[in-house]
């Protein structure tokens, strides 16, 4: 039997997700990570592997811990506020990185994913994931009637995903309140476009 770990992983995953996020995966060291977790660089090695494998089970972590946790509990909600509720939660998130670090996944996403077809199938997977999120709350909207019916569910989804995606970056250059919530009320503007008049024509029919 091998021995028991003696340290706590979920400390040293969110030690490495800090240090990762701050700096990025090319400009984090081994003895960066060694410093932010206190772990020699033998114990990081036979816990997580080498620096990919580490920097791939802290992009689980990130996402499981902060996207993953905003789904699931934004699920619970009415199909129309758990989409806002989710873009308010981004935004005010964005606002208040003092580091502009940007997120995790995007991040990983325009550094690493490119030149590693693993981590940007893993990448777009999470993407597919929020994409689904938002395409399942689109379609119980729009069966409801507080999410217009004038666009297909489809559409909506990726256009609410690019949104996500943009609002992440912007934030990192320029976060600028006004911008940002400017892009974020357009975007949930659109899911009420013609909502009363769907609601008229079903009363109609």
């Amino acid at each position: 039997m091998g021995r028991p770990r003696e340290f706590d992983e979920e400390a040293v995953l969110d030690a490495t997700v800090q240090r990762f996020w701050k700096r990025g995966y090319e400009a984090t060291s081994i003895r960066d990570l060694i410093d932010s977790t206190g772990l020699t660089g033998a114990s990081l090695y036979n816990a997580f592997g080498d620096k990919r494998s580490l920097y791939r089970r802290a992009l689980d972590h990130y996402v499981e811990g902060s996207i993953g946790e905003r789904i699931r509990r934004c699920e619970a909600m009415e199909p129309r506020a758990a989409i806002e509720v989710f873009f308010r939660e981004i935004l005010a998130r964005s606002l208040n990185d003092k580091d502009c670090k940007g997120c995790m996944l995007v991040n990983a996403a325009l550094d690493v994913a490119p030149e590693d077809p693993g981590f940007r199938a893993a990448v777009a997977d999470v993407l597919r994931r929020m994409e689904g999120f938002f395409l399942s709350c689109i379609a119980k909207g729009q069966a409801n009637g507080s999410i217009t019916s004038s666009r297909p569910a489809e559409d909506l989804a990726r256009h609410l995903l690019g949104v996500l995606m943009g609002v992440r970056v912007l934030a990192r250059v320029r976060p600028d309140k006004a911008l940002l919530e400017g892009v974020v009320n357009t975007a949930l503007a659109l899911l009420d476009q013609d909502v009363v008049g769907d609601r008229r024509s079903g009363a109609m029919g």
